[in-house]
């Protein structure tokens, strides 16, 4: 009997010694705390960033670039500028639809258009009709010889080369009619050997009349 009781009593103060060990031998882990100074209730402190803008930093901008934003206010749409489409001149109407000018009795003689003097070897006589295409026809003479026998007078130029003699280079247009509308109309053009302008004339002729122009050659 007095052995089962020392073996009972061994097992309960061993228990208990047991309980106090762990105790005081009970190890606490500590966590090291920031204070982060945080305004959120939840603890958590996002990094801040930049909000986006359109310009950037005057230290981090190209020096050759201008980042800057007008301050000035965009130009109001105007029709009445435009930019020409729109425009409706009627004033500008082509001349080649253009009534020529009233046969006035003046037209009814020859017209002399000047003398040119030139070193050049030979010269372009370009002409055409400068008012209105109307069927104008010319007939033209070099030195008294017929050279062209009939000639209509569109819009665009037209003409021929001419070989020039020594001295004196005769050159007239008689005009065959006057087309169906005012007198017989012509714009005339002679350049150089180097494609160089040297006369620019104009004529009003009322059939059978004649324009009539020199080239010198020096």
């Amino acid at each position: 009997m007095k052995g089962v009781l020392f073996v009972i009593l061994s097992i309960f103060f061993g228990i208990q010694s047991a309980f106090a060990q762990i105790e005081t031998n009970t190890n606490t882990v500590q966590f090291e705390t920031k204070d982060t100074n945080t305004k959120d209730p939840t603890g958590i402190e996002l990094p801040l960033r930049d909000r986006p803008g359109l310009t950037l930093p005057k230290d981090e901008r190209d020096p050759m670039t201008n980042m800057s934003l007008s301050t000035d206010e965009p130009e109001q749409f105007d029709m009445m500028k435009g930019d020409g489409l729109l425009l409706n001149d009627k004033g500008n109407t082509p001349k080649a639809f253009v009534r020529d000018k009233e046969p006035l009795p003046e037209y009814g003689r020859d017209q002399y258009l000047g003398d040119v003097t030139t070193g050049s070897k030979f010269v372009s006589i370009k002409y055409r009709d400068h008012e209105f295409v109307d069927g104008d026809l010319i007939r033209i003479y070099v030195n008294k010889d017929i050279v062209q026998s009939s000639v209509y007078l569109g819009s665009r130029f037209s003409g021929f080369t001419l070989t020039l003699v020594e001295g004196v280079n005769e050159i007239v247009f008689e005009a065959l009619n006057q087309g169906t509308s005012g007198p017989n109309t012509a714009e005339l053009h002679v350049y150089d050997d180097n494609g160089t302008i040297i006369s620019a004339k104009e004529w009003n002729l009322l059939t059978g009349n004649r324009a009539t122009i020199k080239i010198i050659k020096e």
